[in-house]
Formats: structure tokens, C-alpha cells, sequence
């Protein structure tokens, strides 16, 4: 039996390609769903193309608690009108595009959904998003696994990992900023955990317009190539020459 690994992400709103090769290279995906939500992050807004340029779509959140005290699991979205609002902007945006017929309907029953928080909402977006195109990687909230923990950043992290078994743990390059700031490996060395970062080549596709734009929602990509060609796509991205890089020992492999 291999060493499992997992990753932990924020649920955040229709997620880039990027998101969605992590999920898929790893054996147990963690949504990080207790920790502070930020307002025009991630967590609440993103990019879809539309005439050729980006557009942002945002959702609103019920600001009745100190910015510092909104957590992305209890957060509550502002109305249900926001949904109809993105949804008519996707639709202007997309409904020339080769599998519009094939993807809106999708999308329009899952918006129907309502959700007790924003990140309950995403949660159920990108699990539904994955199952569709083919990622059968399991689903777990860290919320569930921890409770309200303590430990903060790359500590929590680790205890994550310690408390799912996993003896490896896939991280987002943009986190070996705070991962790394004290020794090498973070609180991960110190648990034994190996740490690998994603490597990833955003690759392009077939879409609309002349300039190929990246790094939007993973919407773009289901409009523009289907659900059946969308997984093939984002596989394709993976940096397979080096793997899966792990920055405390020589090996590239799992």
C-alpha cells in the first residue's frame, strides 16, 4: 500500500484548472473551511472570459459579524439574487461557446442549491464539478477533522495531515512563503511529513476569441472543451519531467 498523500485548499468560488490537478493527484482532498474568510479573495469571487476580455464575478457576503470573526464554513451569502445575476453573465458570456447546451443546465441546477454558508456553497460546486469530469479523489472538511484547532498556517496544516494518516502532503506553491520562513519543511519536518509543492503548466485550449486567456475559472474550460475532454486537459498541465518535487528528499516520485 503507498503513502498517502493529501492536500488542504480553501473552497473557494469556481476554482482555476490549477485547483482541480491538485484534487485529482492526490488521495484525499481537505476543504480548509475554518479558517477567517477574506473579503476579494478567492473565497468569494473569480474570472470567466467574456467578450474577450475577464470578467470578475463576486459573491456577497452578509457582513453581521467583525471581519476578523467571518469563518469561511459559517460565512452566510448575501440573498439568493447574486446566483441569477452570475448566471446571466455566464450565459451572455458563454452560450455561443461548442458545449453550452451540455454544461449550462449543469451549472443552473447546481446555483439552485442554497447553501447554509459561502463555503458550503463552494464545497458543493467543486465536488460536483470533480465527479463530473471524472475525479473520483475523496472529499473531506478539515472543520470535521479538527474542530476549532488552535495550531495556525503550516501547523495546522501538519496536524491535519497527522490526524488523516497521510504521510505526505501536496502543497500550493504560493504557500512556501510562510511554509518555509523558519526552516526548512516547516511544521511539517517536524511531524515527519513529506512536503511536495504542485507543479503545474497552465495549458491552453479551445476558446474563444483571438488571445488565449488563462488562469480563469474552471468554467471556461467545461464551455470550451466539454466535461469528457476537460479532465485529459487539465492532466495535461502536470509537470511530468520533474513531478512531484519534495523538498526533503532527493526522490521526485511518490
Amino acid at each position: 500500500m503507498g503513502r498517502k498523500i493529501i492536500a488542504i485548499m480553501q473552497p473557494t468560488y469556481m476554482p482555476w484548472m490549477g485547483y482541480f490537478s491538485m484534487i485529482d493527484r492526490v488521495d484525499e482532498f481537505v476543504f480548509l473551511d475554518m479558517v477567517q474568510l477574506v473579503g476579494r479573495s478567492w473565497q468569494v469571487r473569480n474570472k470567466i472570459k467574456l467578450n474577450g476580455t475577464e470578467k470578475l464575478l463576486t459573491i456577497p457576503v452578509k457582513k453581521d459579524k467583525a471581519r476578523e470573526e467571518r469563518v469561511i464554513r459559517e460565512c452566510p451569502y448575501l440573498g439568493e439574487e447574486w446566483k441569477r445575476s452570475h448566471l446571466d453573465t455566464i450565459k451572455a458570456a458563454y452560450k455561443k461557446a461548442p458545449f453550452f447546451a451540455q454544461v449550462f443546465p449543469f451549472l443552473s441546477a447546481l446555483y439552485e442549491v442554497q447553501a447554509e454558508s459561502v463555503g458550503a456553497f463552494n464545497s458543493m460546486l467543486i465536488q460536483a464539478v470533480a465527479q463530473k469530469i471524472g475525479i473520483v479523489t475523496p472529499f473531506v472538511s478539515a472543520f470535521q477533522v479538527m474542530g476549532q484547532a488552535e495550531e495556525k498556517k503550516d501547523s495546522l496544516l501538519a496536524a491535519i495531515c497527522e490526524k488523516r494518516g497521510a504521510a505526505c502532503y501536496l502543497s500550493a506553491p504560493g504557500s512556501a512563503a510562510y511554509i518555509e520562513k523558519d526552516c526548512p519543511g516547516g511544521a511539517f519536518a517536524k511531524r515527519g511529513i513529506e512536503l511536495y509543492y504542485h507543479h503545474y503548466i497552465h495549458p491552453q485550449y479551445r476558446q474563444e476569441g483571438n488571445a488565449f486567456l488563462s488562469h480563469i475559472g474552471i468554467y471556461d474550460l467545461l464551455f470550451n472543451e466539454g466535461f469528457e475532454r476537460a479532465l485529459p486537459i487539465i492532466r495535461s498541465g502536470n509537470k511530468s519531467e520533474t513531478g512531484r518535487t519534495c523538498i526533503n528528499c532527493e526522490s521526485t516520485d511518490f
